[in-house]
């Protein structure tokens, strides 16, 4: 059973490449000069980027339970968020949500990696937290996806 479900995952990996709307490349140069955040507020970049694992899936991330839109590889989201609060960024996996908090503060960006491992029927995604500098150069390499609706709403 475990060999056949393995063997799934890795079919399911390798049977394509999800994709989805991505925003035009005007927008997401605006959004990749890394500009401070607005008055009172701090920065998310949520990214995916374009590894092996997990190229055929899509997967839905929430900020404070609010959907920003479903992942696949090579994306990101950018959302403004109040600064000096704490914030939850979560993501959809192959049992249940997994989420982080986040406390935020004032004018500074962050970056969470959302990244896909192998499941026991499909691949699990998790985020996590990642340095500025390493968010940056992470994010420079993807494109800017545009929001839209997750799939479990």
């Amino acid at each position: 059973m475990k060999k056949a479900a393995l063997a799934l995952t890795i079919l399911l990996g390798l049977s394509g490449c999800a994709s989805v709307p991505t925003a035009d490349t005007s927008q997401t140069e605006k959004v990749l000069e890394f500009s401070a955040p607005s008055d009172s507020m701090a920065g998310i970049y949520i990214y995916r980027p374009d590894a092996f694992a997990g190229q055929a899936l899509k997967k839905d991330v929430y900020l404070n339970g609010e959907c920003v839109g479903e992942t696949a590889p090579g994306v990101f989201f950018y959302e403004e968020v109040e600064g000096g609060k704490e914030h939850i960024i979560g993501t959809e996996s192959e049992f249940s949500a997994n989420n982080i908090t986040l406390l935020t503060e004032t004018g500074r960006l962050y970056f969470i990696e959302q990244y896909i491992k192998i499941g026991l029927f499909v691949g699990g995604a998790h985020v996590e937290v990642v340095d500025e500098e390493t968010g940056r150069v992470e994010v420079a390499k993807t494109q800017m996806a545009i929001k839209g609706t997750c799939n479990n709403q």
